[in-house]
C-alpha cells in the first residue's frame, strides 16, 4: 500500500519525525549528524587553544612516513604563500614552448627587416625580378610610342 508520492526504497521505508517527538526530543536523528555536530562543537572550544599544536601537527608525518624517511620526486608538498610574502620583483619563467614562440616570433621581424633592406637571398632575387619587368615595360612603352608615332606620320602622308 503506498503512502505518498515517493516510492518505497529496498534499503528501508522513510521515517518522518512528529512534531510531538520533535518537542519530546525523542526523534532519531541519523547517528552521522550527531557526530558532525559533536566534531563542530569541538572545534569551536579547541581553535584558539591549538592554533599552535595544529602547526605542528601538519609538519607531523602519518603513517609509515614517520618511521621510514621517503624520497618520492612526484611528491610535491603544497606552497601556502602569504600574500606579504609574494614577490613582486621575481620574474616567472617562461616554459619551452613559450620561449620558442618567442623567438620564432624575433627571428621573423628580423627577417623581415633584412627583407625591407634587401640583404635576404630572396630579396635580391625579387629585385632583379623586379628591375627586369622594369626594364621589359620600358622597352614596350618605347614601342608603342614608336608604333603610335610611325602611324601618325602614315596619315599625314596620306592627307597630303
Amino acid at each position: 500500500m503506498g503512502r505518498g508520492k515517493f516510492k518505497g526504497k529496498p534499503t528501508g521505508r522513510r521515517h518522518f519525525s512528529t512534531p510531538e517527538e520533535m518537542l519530546a526530543g525523542s526523534s532519531t536523528r541519523p547517528r552521522t549528524f550527531k557526530k558532525e555536530q559533536a566534531e563542530a562543537e569541538e572545534d569551536e572550544t579547541s581553535d584558539v587553544q591549538s592554533e599552535e599544536e595544529s602547526e605542528d601537527e601538519s609538519e607531523k608525518a602519518k603513517g609509515p612516513q614517520a618511521v621510514i624517511q621517503i624520497e618520492n620526486p612526484n611528491q610535491v608538498k603544497p606552497k601556502n604563500l602569504k600574500a606579504r610574502d609574494v614577490d613582486i620583483e621575481k620574474t616567472t619563467e617562461l616554459s619551452r614552448r613559450e620561449r620558442e614562440e618567442i623567438e620564432r616570433q624575433r627571428a621573423h621581424e628580423r627577417y623581415m627587416r633584412l627583407q625591407e633592406q634587401g640583404k635576404t637571398e630572396q630579396a635580391r632575387k625579387d629585385l632583379e625580378r623586379l628591375a627586369l619587368i622594369r626594364q621589359q615595360r620600358a622597352e614596350a612603352a618605347k614601342k608603342r610610342e614608336e608604333e603610335k608615332a610611325a602611324k601618325e606620320q602614315k596619315k599625314m602622308e596620306g592627307r597630303k
